[in-house]
């Protein structure tokens, strides 16, 4: 009998002495909530002392986000099953926020029955420091990418925000050359102004001309009031002017004297009007090839063109699109109340493979027409629009339906490639890898050297 109690009390003081030395905070609680025992973790983590957790009721010391009806080991309590890794935080004793990761189980005396529940919970606070500083390098305002030739435009961004500079924004149609105007905007002193959008490709001359510069009552049939235009409208803000390669010349001309002076004149009106706005221009069209013809003027041109800011097309940054899939599932679960897990590797494989003509609006409005199709879980191949399933056969078929992680891989290590001159040596430095693992990867992904290189081979 001895023998059994002193084996008892040595499995007792072991068990103490393992609580104590792990980094995951452990308390259980009684059947009336109060908290029966808090190891050295949960105090360090929440603040509190262990003399001051036991005796109170759990939720008195943890003031979770998880208390109430969604807490967990009142969950756990009911159906007897446990539950891992749910994630919530907590207030600690100085009211800092703490995001943690919590575990339950049903505690048991030696004889089955239940006599309360046991709860770990482990501190992210690193983890999701380090995620934000991780997003932070992809992300800025709504602007989310991996591609270095993006990063090399995000970059930038801030400063070209904080001159009051013209800016020009080069890119094919659905690069997302708004959101760069509104992100110059909002990272700019002018963020608390207005902005200001005019798609200038889709009014005709005589309705872009009042929309732009407004008009005072009289100067045409049913102009019964003045009306502000859009310069004034932004006036301490920022006008964008969408399509720009679609002005007419004659209204260029007018365009120039406002870039020029900072004045203008509304229809109908007897005196200039000035404005303060800051203007940024975007087009799909080659501006320096419309001037060369003759279809843009060539010293509006050089008004517009101070700052340039050219976006690569989504075909030449498919490391992008893992990236914008999360994104965009992330921003359709809010707006649909949805709560879509992700997508399937051989979904993704297909967007990747996809060539993208209408770039990241294209893919935006894929996952939103997938998200109608697919109700939970995971966005599969079935829930793809046909326009790209149709090619599906033959992607599988010659690539056994080539993993993302593959796809990915290729397409960093031809940019890097390219960025470095197709120079072996120096890619591998960029992607920091050793030049052997380079060589390896591009010969099981069948990566070649361009002839004009004068290296033409395959990786061996």
């Amino acid at each position: 009998m001895r023998r059994r109690k002193k084996k008892a009390e040595f499995s007792l003081n072991q068990n103490e002495v393992i609580l104590e030395s792990i980094s995951d905070g452990v308390f259980t609680v009684d059947l009336d909530w109060c908290v029966t025992s808090f190891n050295r973790a949960a105090e360090e983590i929440t603040g509190v002392a262990r003399t001051e957790a036991i005796g109170r009721r759990c939720s008195e010391v943890f003031r979770s986000s998880m208390c109430g009806a969604d807490c967990p080991l009142q969950q756990t309590l009911k159906t007897g099953k446990p539950i891992i890794c749910k994630s919530g935080y907590i207030i600690d004793a100085d009211g800092n926020r703490i995001p943690v990761s919590v575990s339950t189980a049903v505690l048991r005396d030696v004889e089955g029955r239940v006599i309360g529940g046991a709860e770990t919970f482990r501190d992210l606070s690193e983890v999701e420091a380090l995620r934000r500083e991780l997003e932070g390098k992809f992300r800025i305002g709504d602007l989310v990418s991996r591609s270095p030739l993006m990063q090399k435009v995000l970059e930038v961004l801030p400063a070209i925000a904080a001159s009051p500079s013209t800016v020009l924004v080069l890119g094919e149609t659905g690069t997302g050359k708004e959101l760069i105007a509104r992100t110059i905007h909002d990272l700019s002193p002018r963020r608390e102004g207005p902005f200001i959008a005019v798609n200038c490709g889709a009014l005709p001359d005589t309705l872009l001309e009042s929309e732009l510069f407004g008009h005072k009552a009289g100067a045409f049939t049913g102009a019964t009031k003045d009306k502000p235009g859009r310069f004034a409208l932004a006036s301490g803000g920022t006008l964008f002017l969408d399509e720009i390669g679609e002005v007419s010349p004659a209204l260029q001309v007018r365009l120039l004297r406002v870039l020029q002076e900072r004045t203008y004149e509304p229809l109908g009106a007897t005196r200039s009007e000035t404005t303060d706005a800051r203007i940024i221009v975007a087009t799909n069209k080659d501006l320096a090839e419309q001037t060369r013809k003759g279809a843009f003027r060539e010293d509006l041109y050089y008004r517009v063109n101070v700052v340039r800011v050219e976006l690569p097309p989504l075909r030449r940054r498919k490391e992008d699109i893992p990236l914008l899939v999360e994104y965009f599932i992330q921003r359709f679960n809010r707006l649909q109340r949805k709560s879509i897990e992700g997508i399937t590797a051989q979904a993704l494989s297909l967007l990747m493979a996809h060539q993208w003509p209408g770039n990241v609006r294209e893919l935006e409005n894929m996952i939103e027409r997938s998200f109608i199709m697919c109700r939970e879980g995971f966005i599969d191949i079935g829930h793809l629009p046909e326009e790209l399933t149709a090619h599906g056969g033959s992607i599988t078929a010659d690539s056994d339906v080539r993993s993302a992680h593959d796809l990915l891989d290729a397409q960093a290590i031809r940019s890097a490639l390219e960025r470095n001159g197709y120079n072996r040596l120096a890619a591998a430095r960029e992607l920091g890898i050793h030049k052997t693992t380079l060589y390896r990867r591009m010969k099981k992904l069948g990566i070649s050297l361009p002839e004009q290189d004068g290296r033409f081979r395959s990786a061996r």
